[in-house]
């Protein structure tokens, strides 16, 4: 009579019958719209900039120009985004195999 266990343990490495657990299904691709998130967010900053302008003195007085500098930052950082977003979509046109092929699905 065999004493062998009739249901394997899956954390036994050397046992050839073990099942290993399935494999979970493939993420879809992430679909950001470039025309829904970047630009809007580029937009606010410099909204944002424009309207801490105006609390120029205020700012001054309670040591805050910090928050000015980082409106302007993160305008400027979304312009530098998009002009790279720019760049690899006119690279994926010219089938320059260093291009993101996914920058050819966005629509502006």
């Amino acid at each position: 009579m065999s004493t062998a266990d009739p249901h394997p343990s899956p954390d036994r490495a050397d046992d050839p019958m073990a099942v290993a657990p399935p494999a979970p299904p493939e993420l879809p691709p992430v679909r950001a719209d470039l025309a829904h998130i970047v630009i809007p967010a580029t937009v606010v900053w410099f909204v944002a900039f424009v309207v801490l302008l105006f609390f120029l003195d205020d700012l001054r007085a309670h040591q805050a120009m910090i928050w000015l500098w980082t409106c302007l930052a993160g305008g400027l950082l979304g312009l530098v985004g998009l002009a790279v977003y720019g760049w690899q979509r006119r690279a994926a046109r010219q089938g320059r195999r260093s291009a993101n092929a996914m920058a050819l699905q966005e629509r502006w």
